[in-house]
């Protein structure tokens, strides 16, 4: 059966995306560091690609140059008040990444940029810190065996990631002796390394304290749930002693450390070098692109003239080498200008819809999507997108990503959107941080606080952001006495 074949065409428009686009579009999305690391990388890979100002550079004054640059360039504290042990903030600790408990950092210079002597060496690891302790110890081959296996299975957060009755089935020793050599690694600097649960960890801690508190132990014990609950009336009644004896024993929690091993098993510093740098002049905030250390490039002039003087005497694959070689180094310069003056472009974009926030802090930052931008330079979306990605300004409030700037809006009593969702989580952190601990507020009545600020927020909505805060819901947060 003959089949019929449709004589139709049919066009379409297809952008091909060449190796040249696909390298620009990329260079878009790279971070200061990730973009002068490539480069360099270029430079070594294109002979046709030199350095301004480099032990090569023999231009004189005048020679049309390419050089790829742009045209002109808080925590809340663990202490409430001296009687109040903020159990929250310290459960918190131990719930998320952070490395000791939420006490409140000292505000630093914003204008400082961390500098060469602050780059830290690679030091020693948690698990060579306490086998270094433990060769001090008289160990047994048996109890190094199990020592070894215990060590080789504690997280960078100092607990023990594996089944300890396997462990000590694999190494044969008798479950006395293998909880001895637990207890040996648990009192090791940082002291609770090696603990299953927070129970555990805290009361190694509390064991080796320097004001040791049988109370305290009795309370993590056996009570460890009720103290964060805040139900002091509860854990008084049990071990007979008044709820001030309770809040005051406490306290000492805040000398412990929920996560011990962050002590040592410190995650890799990450400097962050800014791409724009945001500076007052005369009450103007003014952009300016970070060219510091890119290199500004040029065509080589001697291989500029050695094609002259080869023209006609090289093979057609030669030839087309050299060819691509410029083109691909014309082409990178090109990507690298393209690429500093469309990020400027986007932060004076910001700088110019955000005034306030540059003016007056991060209360006032407005709703702002990427098309608000996009349409502000005339570029799409995902260009926009591209560049914000990975990129940081430096600002007189401080170091943000841009992403930071873009915050879709909660709409007010009309629906409008009056107010970015950065701002309302602060707003939402504020107001359960001034409510009263005997009556917590609800989640419907923070809604009715922010009702009276004409801001019409769901109930949802203050759920979801008080989740993302970490805080409780108002019957845990209730003390009980």
């Amino acid at each position: 059966m003959a089949v019929k074949m449709s004589q139709g065409l049919r066009q379409t428009q297809n952008l091909a995306m060449t190796p040249q686009l696909q390298q620009a579009i990329k260079l878009l999305t790279l971070t200061h560091l990730e973009m002068t690391n490539v480069i360099a990388e270029e430079m070594v890979e294109n002979p046709m690609l030199e350095e301004v100002g480099g032990e090569n550079d023999s231009e004189a004054p005048g020679d049309d140059v390419r050089e790829a640059t742009t045209d002109d360039f808080s925590e809340a504290p663990l202490m409430k008040d001296k009687d109040d042990f903020d159990w929250d903030s310290y459960a918190d600790s131990f719930n998320t990444n952070s490395s000791t408990p939420n006490m409140a950092s000292p505000s630093s210079d914003s204008d400082e940029m961390p500098g060469y002597e602050n780059i830290v060496s690679k030091s020693m690891t948690l698990a060579e810190h306490l086998e270094w302790q433990l060769k001090m110890e008289n160990l047994s081959d048996a109890d190094w065996k199990l020592a070894h296996l215990i060590i080789g299975n504690i997280n960078d957060d100092g607990y023990l990631d594996a089944n300890f009755e396997d462990l000590i089935a694999e190494s044969g020793l008798k479950r006395s002796d293998a909880f001895d050599v637990l207890e040996v690694i648990q009192r090791l600097d940082p002291v609770g390394c090696g603990s299953i649960n927070l129970q555990e960890c805290l009361l190694a801690q509390a064991r080796i304290a320097e004001e040791r508190s049988p109370l305290l132990e009795k309370i993590i014990r056996d009570h460890l749930e009720d103290l964060q609950s805040k139900n002091f009336e509860k854990i008084s009644k049990a071990l007979g002693v008044t709820s001030e004896q309770v809040k005051k024993t406490a306290l000492l929690l805040q000398n412990f450390h929920p996560k011990p091993g962050r002590l040592i098993a410190t995650p890799d510093t990450h400097y962050i070098l800014p791409d724009i740098f945001v500076v007052e002049v005369s009450g103007e905030f003014v952009v300016q692109v970070n060219d510091e250390g890119i290199p500004r490039l040029k065509i080589s002039k001697l291989y500029q003239e050695m094609i002259k003087r080869g023209a006609g005497h090289k093979t057609d694959e030669a030839s087309e080498f050299v060819k691509e070689k410029l083109r691909s180094a014309e082409w990178l310069i090109k990507s690298i200008q393209n690429r500093q003056k469309t990020i400027e472009k986007v932060s004076k974009a910001i700088v110019a819809k955000q005034q306030e926030f540059f003016k007056k802090g991060p209360k006032l930052l407005k709703p702002m999507v990427l098309k608000d931008v996009a349409n502000d330079i005339g570029m799409h979306e995902s260009t926009v997108s591209r560049v914000t990605t990975n990129k940081y300004m430096h600002t007189p409030l401080g170091t943000f990503e841009l992403k930071y700037f873009f915050n879709t809006g909660i709409g007010g009593k009309d629906g409008g959107a009056d107010i970015a969702s950065e701002v309302l989580k602060m707003k939402i952190k504020a107001i359960f941080e001034a409510e009263n601990p005997l009556k917590p507020l609800s989640d419907q009545k923070v809604v009715e606080i922010l009702a009276k600020e004409n801001l019409t927020v769901a109930r949802r909505t203050v759920t979801k952001y008080r989740e993302m805060l970490g805080i409780m819901p108002s019957s845990k947060r209730k003390e009980k006495n």
